[in-house]
C-alpha cells in the first residue's frame, strides 16, 4: 500500500508469498509467451480474459488482483463497491487498482488471515457467508440456528456484505474457493476428475483443459465451493 498511494507512477501488482501474478494487455497466448509461462510450476492456476467493463480500462486492472497469499478473478459487477472499500479502508487496507474486484480479496484478507491479532481468522466458509449472507427477509424464514447465526453475520460484518451479480474464483496456497452472488446472476461451472477441481464461467471453457471430466455442476447461488 505505501509504494502504490505514495510513489508516483509505481504499482506492486504481486506480492504473494509462492505466488505469482502476472497482467498484460494483449491476446492471452502472448501473454503466456511473453512472461515465459511454459517455464513455471504450479499446483494451482488461474486466469482471466477481459478488461473491467464499467471502471477505468488500464492494465493494472486486469485480473488477477492479489493481495499477499490471496488472487482473484471475477466476473460481473461489485455494486457494492463503495461501502466495501469505505469499510475494509478502516482497517488499513487502501484500494488503489480503481477496479470494484480489488475489494474482495482485501476482505478475505482481512477475515481469514492468521498474520495479525486485528484479522479475525475466520474459518474460510464463514468468510464467504459474510461476503454473499442472505437477504434479511430470508434469514427470517430460517430455522432458530441458522437465523442466529446470519443475523450475526450481518449485524457484526455489515459493511463486507458484497452485492451485486457475480461469480469469484479466489485463489491461495490453501486451495481455491468459488463463489456465485446469492441470486446466481452470473454463472460458474464447477467440474472434477481425479484429484484435480476445475473452475470456470462456461462448462465448454472446462473442457478444453479437462475433455472428459468425471463430474460437472453447477454451483448454487452463495453456496461455497472450497
Amino acid at each position: 500500500f505505501h509504494i502504490n498511494t505514495r510513489i508516483k507512477g509505481s504499482y506492486v501488482f504481486s506480492s504473494g508469498k509462492n505466488m505469482g501474478v502476472f497482467k498484460a494487455n494483449g491476446f492471452p497466448e502472448d501473454v503466456g509467451e511473453y512472461y515465459m509461462l511454459e517455464n513455471y510450476e504450479a499446483y494451482s492456476w488461474t486466469c482471466h480474459g477481459r478488461y473491467p467493463t464499467n471502471t477505468p480500462g488500464w492494465w493494472g486492472g486486469a485480473h488477477p488482483f492479489n493481495i499477499l497469499d490471496w488472487s482473484i478473478v471475477h466476473n460481473g459487477e461489485i455494486s457494492s463497491y463503495d461501502t466495501n472499500r469505505r469499510y475494509i479502508e478502516q482497517f488499513g487496507y487502501i484500494c488503489t487498482m480503481q477496479t470494484d474486484t480489488e475489494v474482495i480479496p482485501n476482505l478475505i484478507h482481512y477475515y481469514y488471515s492468521t498474520n495479525s491479532m486485528r484479522h479475525h481468522n475466520l474459518p474460510i466458509e464463514v468468510a464467504a457467508d459474510v461476503l454473499t449472507a442472505p437477504e434479511w427477509e430470508e434469514i427470517d424464514k430460517m430455522d432458530d440456528d441458522r437465523k442466529e447465526y446470519f443475523t450475526n453475520l450481518r449485524s457484526i460484518y455489515n459493511g463486507a456484505l458484497v452485492n451485486g451479480p457475480f461469480s469469484v474464483i479466489l485463489g491461495s496456497n490453501k486451495g481455491l474457493l468459488a463463489i456465485n452472488d446469492r441470486l446466481k446472476l452470473r454463472s460458474l461451472t464447477a467440474a472434477t476428475k481425479g484429484n484435480r477441481a476445475y473452475f470456470a464461467s462456461e462448462e465448454s471453457a472446462i473442457r478444453i483443459i479437462c475433455p472428459d471430466p468425471e463430474k460437472v455442476w453447477s454451483v448454487s447461488g452463495a453456496e461455497p465451493v472450497f
